[in-house]
């Protein structure tokens, strides 16, 4: 294993912009070790008077929709226009190895070489939907480094995308032409949490189709409640392998920003995902406390097979080991 800093010299580090130290940091983060995790608190809460001024953009799509195409063609447009941008690449995970099953770097070369982008592509550990756990603790220490974009990719449409709504400011839905038949596969919830549509693949014959399906969308957001902050969700188009419509998404992301901060609903957002931040930590650590108490090991397979068996019912089950955590 690699040998640790100190704490003064990671936050020196991501403080200067130093990638290696920032990737060092971000593997501390990930780390299981206890030694570790008390440093990287330490870390964190060093860099933290230099977080916040980032704008966070969660990303999600169906499958075939083209992500990674976008991200990269998207990356390039905020990188040309002088913007540090970082993508929060978030691979599946094997559930054999634990190790990442995808390459973002390899699927984002030409960003991936770009001096103004970093890319990070980290294992979901098995986590909802494939958000990494500690994506919101390295969402910090890219800010700190001093980039001023930063990208969440989620691995398709599912729960995962409430686990990012709650770490984002401006969440982005990508879907391809076809809307009516899309519509019926998409749960409504994923449609009320965006906060801009974009029909990818808009182009050669797609382009009718696309402009078809903005409609449709159109039409379906009217029929939802209107969003806190007043703010009503746009349907836009783009073509990543033509560039076109990208300058678009981002005038809408900057619109929304500015009418965020306006109106105060910006700093509100920010302060109650802290909260389910804290919220959802003690929900893990209590987890992780419970499968790994020992008198839990030892009579978590009986009662196990006990359920399985139908000798138990899950309630009584689930009492059971409590009252033995809580002993």
């Amino acid at each position: 294993m690699q040998a640790r800093l100190s704490v003064d010299a990671y936050v020196e580090g991501i403080l200067s912009g130093n990638r290696l130290i920032l990737s060092r940091a971000i593997t501390l983060i990930e780390s299981q070790l206890p030694s570790d995790r008390i440093l990287a608190q330490r870390v964190l809460e060093q860099i933290l008077p230099h977080t916040g001024s980032a704008i966070r953009v969660g990303i999600t799509g169906v499958p075939g929709v083209g992500k990674s195409t976008f991200i990269e063609a998207f990356g390039k447009t905020l990188t040309a226009d002088g913007k540090k941008t970082a993508v929060l690449a978030i691979d599946p995970t094997s559930q054999r190895s634990k190790g990442s099953i995808m390459g973002d770097k390899t699927r984002m070369e030409e960003l991936a070489h770009d001096p103004m982008a970093y890319i990070r592509p980290s294992p979901s550990g098995g986590s909802l939907g494939g958000v990494a756990n500690k994506t919101r603790e390295t969402l910090l220490l890219c800010e700190a480094a001093g980039f001023e974009i930063i990208l969440v990719e989620t691995m398709g449409v599912g729960q995962s995308e409430t686990v990012v709504k709650g770490m984002v400011d401006f969440f982005l839905l990508l879907m391809l032409a076809g809307a009516g038949d899309e519509l019926q596969g998409i749960k409504k919830g994923i449609m009320e949490m965006a906060d801009a549509v974009v029909i990818t693949k808009a182009d050669g014959h797609n382009q009718s189709a696309a402009q078809r399906a903005v409609i449709e969308y159109q039409n379906a957001f009217h029929l939802f409640p209107p969003n806190e902050n007043g703010w009503f969700p746009p349907v836009l188009t783009c073509s990543a392998l033509e560039k076109r419509g990208l300058y678009e998404i981002w005038n809408q992301i900057l619109q929304f920003d500015s009418q965020s901060k306006a109106s105060g609903f910006h700093v509100k957002n920010r302060r109650q995902q802290n909260l389910e931040w804290m919220h959802s930590l003690i929900r893990q650590t209590l987890e992780e406390q419970f499968y790994s108490h020992q008198a839990i090991t030892q009579q978590l397979h009986e009662v196990e097979l006990m359920v399985q068996n139908e000798k138990w019912l899950p309630m009584r089950a689930a009492t059971f080991l409590m009252d033995i955590f809580r002993s």
